[in-house]
């Protein structure tokens, strides 16, 4: 706040200046400033001035001038005067009042979500304080008031009431969706489609923890035991997804809703143990990982732990089959109301619900058929066309043929430079935070993967009705964002695509996820998640503060210990900066690795704010200390090896130093170096004689045993190198590997070539009739050298065709004097 003072005091024109959070309703803060100024000094100019100044997030929601700030009689700013006073909340410096019906419509919505007294027909939505999420209520009050389905781009290029009043009038009244009423109850209502995919989950894998919703809260003050339970079960008696379990009736789901359900509350008292702390945590992940019973409920726990007479901690654990994210902030701010009605003695003063989460199911089922579900399909597949689904992230460990949900996180922090740059570069390329952090986190995958075609989850919160704003239960959906890296070459380019795909989705938001699945029927793979294996979300706007009456209140991480996805990246925003953390399944990859991505994701965003209109392809992945230690540090390889000697050079010596030394040893057989150098010289002789030479090929196919060894140095003594094949391989392999490495030579023997898919034409020399006793002992002279042939190996072509690798002597000599063998 004093920084924001201090940017108020910088302006010429200003005298004094109060910067202070008002909170009208319980969670929603807005920033507001009161300001004595030059009378000249118009309020637009002011906020100009402070848009230079100052992040977006630190701007103030409400400018105020003043003639005079109200006085203590101390003489200092009396600042409950200026909370009590009314806010006259204006963004531009001439009020001008709306003009037609429409425009009356829509200064008194925005007036209503912004909670301002009066809305010029001049006044832009987000300089009023407007953002993402409170963009998407607007939309769904003007469905609901005038009947037309206005797209949410719409908004941000059309921000003032007379611009988008306008705009409006031009629109033909369409909704694009039934209106949402309270079902007929007659009979049990069905499951939501995001229900029955969880519910189907949880009968193939019983006693997961997977969707478990923990929230957890430390008390700090005199905490009213008996009012959080009461609190807690007149919410759960207001909302019904809260009573609700799930059965099964002729094949099919349906939900129960039970008449009188209590939370499942546990109290757990830990004053005075030694070790308070760490049972608390042992417990709390206890209770994170403790699975729901979905037919058996209640779906919502409670747990709370008594540290001290005035130190709580509560985990409030729900499952994501009546819950979501939107849920929790529903739910703090009702709670927040019930307990101080309860310790009051006075009833709750909440609106009545319009409808409950059973009547949307039902809608939804009704809605969500025929022409309007094809049409919505249609862009999903379209948008989705050719895509694979599968992301090549190298992993750190095989990755198992069944998903498993065990995970851990690290935690991501952006620095506040970093994160204003950020927010710069969106307001300059006319996209949100949000589509920049996807576009970075996409072009993260990229580089990881070395895939052009890279496909992420987003959450969405689903919500585009009025009536569904104050439920809990589950409406989230998860929308599938496609980037084609083959289309842009700058990451100015890749914003321009990301905002068109995430508003095409937006539009078409309203096919659930399961719906997808089951029309575009992508390959199934129980290893990976269907269509994408990583997840982004942003949370716009935090979680409302849980303000209780004598209780400090601090959130309490509650780590689950499980993954959903190979990786999933989850920021929010607040004063320091963006932070959260990157979650990673544990099956696949180490701590270091997912620390380093997190490390490597900064990094990339610091280069593309710097310079979004590079080409992606120079954008550097590698910190500093990395890219010194992959050009520096590890290839500082150099060391001395014989450099002008050969395999066979060194085998000869050793046998000239210790001839009587157990050179090889195979079953009952054991040759000194003395008989393997003679014996190797013989097939050595041999070799020569059928024209084996310096960089001349010669295939073996032996069974392991000591005629293969002395097969492999006979050939190099001859100056050759060897081509090893396997009888296993497919005849196509085969085929390819003599292709590109063309032996002269086939070594054998009749056993194995009877089984070995090689054509005729290939000479053979079988090894049990080679005949050696009758070459000489003594060395061949081939005039071998380091860069001579020694091998040709051959990839296994698990990515095509197999690719030969052309071994010289010098590099196993280099290998065998100086790699790090554990």
């Amino acid at each position: 706040l004093a920084e924001v003072e201090a940017a108020l005091l910088a302006h010429p024109g200003v005298r004094e200046a109060v910067v202070m959070v008002r909170e009208e309703t319980p969670g929603d803060k807005r920033l507001t400033a009161w300001f004595v100024a030059n009378p000249e000094l118009e309020v637009s100019a002011l906020r100009g001035f402070l848009a230079q100044r100052l992040p977006e997030y630190m701007l103030p929601s409400a400018l105020v001038p003043s003639e005079a700030l109200p006085l203590t009689p101390n003489g200092k700013v009396d600042r409950k005067a200026l909370l009590a006073m009314e806010v006259a909340q204006q963004a531009s410096s001439t009020y001008e009042a709306p003009v037609t019906p429409t425009e009356v419509m829509l200064a008194g919505i925005w007036a209503e979500l912004l909670r301002v007294p009066q809305v010029g027909r001049h006044d832009n939505f987000f300089e009023l304080g407007g953002h993402s999420l409170l963009a998407t209520q607007v939309v769904a009050r003007i469905r609901t008031t005038l009947g037309i389905e206005l797209p949410l781009g719409d908004l941000f290029t059309a921000p003032t009431v007379a611009v988008l009043a306008a705009r409006l009038g031009r629109i033909v009244p369409k909704a694009s969706a039934a209106p949402l009423i309270r079902a007929n109850r007659t009979s049990a209502s069905p499951l939501s489609f995001a229900q029955q995919r969880l519910w189907f989950i949880d009968q193939l894998e019983p006693g997961s923890s997977l969707y478990n919703i923990p929230l957890g809260l430390t008390f700090s003050g005199a905490l009213d035991v008996e009012a959080l339970r009461g609190s807690l079960d007149a919410l759960m008696a207001r909302h019904e997804a809260l009573r609700t379990t799930f059965h099964s009736e002729e094949g099919q789901p349906v939900q129960v809703i039970h008449a009188d359900l209590r939370v499942a509350f546990e109290m757990v008292d830990l004053t005075g143990r030694q070790d308070a702390e760490a049972e608390a945590q042992r417990l709390r992940l206890e209770e994170a990982r403790r699975p729901f019973s979905l037919s058996e409920g209640p779906l919502m726990r409670a747990l709370l732990l008594k540290l001290g007479a005035k130190e709580h901690q509560l985990v409030l654990n729900t499952h994501h089959i009546v819950s979501d994210g939107w849920s929790l902030g529903v739910l703090v701010r009702e709670v927040t109301a019930l307990y101080v009605a309860l310790l009051q003695g006075q009833a709750p003063v909440l609106p009545a619900l319009p409808m409950q989460y059973a009547d949307y199911a039902v809608w939804q089922r009704d809605w969500l058929q025929g022409e309007t579900l094809e049409a919505q399909l249609k862009w999903w597949k379209d948008s989705l066309a050719g895509a694979s689904g599968v992301l090549e992230l190298p992993t750190d460990k095989p990755r198992p043929p069944v998903i498993t949900p065990e995970g851990a996180s690290v935690a991501v922090r952006i620095p506040r430079a970093l994160s204003e740059q950020v927010e710069a570069l969106a307001k300059r390329e006319n996209v949100t935070p949000f589509m920049v952090w996807l576009a970075a986190f996409q072009t993260l995958l990229h580089k990881y993967s070395g895939q052009d075609d890279v496909l992420v989850g987003s959450p969405i919160a689903n919500r585009r009705h009025a009536e569904t704003e104050g439920l809990i239960g589950f409406f989230v959906n998860t929308l599938v964002l496609r980037a084609r890296f083959d289309r842009a070459h700058s990451f100015q380019e890749l914003l321009a695509q990301v905002r068109a795909t995430m508003l095409g989705a937006q539009e078409h938001q309203d096919v659930p996820f399961e719906k997808l699945v089951e029309a575009l029927q992508p390959e199934r793979d129980l290893g990976r998640t269907p269509f994408f294996q990583a997840l982004f979300a942003l949370q716009n706007a935090p979680l409302p503060e849980l303000a209780l009456p004598g209780v400090a209140i601090r959130p309490l991480e509650v780590a689950s210990g499980t993954s959903r996805f190979d990786v999933e990246l989850s920021l929010l925003r607040n004063p320091e900066g963006y932070e959260g953390a990157l979650y990673y399944r544990t099956a696949l990859f180490e701590p270091a690795t997912a620390a380093r991505m997190a490390r490597h994701l900064e990094r990339l965003v610091e280069a593309l704010a710097s310079e979004p209109g590079a080409p992606l392809e120079q954008i550097p992945l590698l910190t500093e200390t990395e890219r010194r230690q992959v050009l520096v540090e590890w290839n500082a390889t150099g060391g001395e090896y014989p450099r002008d000697a050969s395999i066979q050079d060194l085998f000869m010596a050793q046998a000239a130093l210790r001839p009587d030394a157990v050179a090889l040893e195979f079953g009952d057989t054991r040759l000194t170096y003395a008989e393997l150098d003679a014996r190797t010289n013989q097939g050595a002789h041999l070799l020569r004689s059928h024209g084996v030479g310096p960089d001349v090929l010669v295939a073996v196919c032996l069974e392991r045993s000591v005629e293969l060894i002395v097969s492999l140095l006979a050939i190099l003594k001859a100056g050759g190198a060897y081509l090893p094949l396997d009888a296993a391989y497919p005849a196509q392999r085969l085929a390819a590997m003599l292709e590109d490495a063309p032996p002269k030579l086939l070594l054998t023997t009749r056993e194995v070539r009877a089984k070995l898919a090689v054509g005729d034409a290939l000479p053979c020399l079988f090894v049990e009739e080679l005949g050696l006793e009758d070459q000489p002992t003594s060395p061949v002279e081939a005039g071998t050298h380091p860069r001579h042939l020694a091998y040709v190996d051959f990839t296994s072509g698990s990515t095509g065709r197999p690719k030969g690798v052309a071994v010289e002597h010098r590099g196993v000599l280099r290998l065998l004097h100086h790699a790090p063998y554990a």
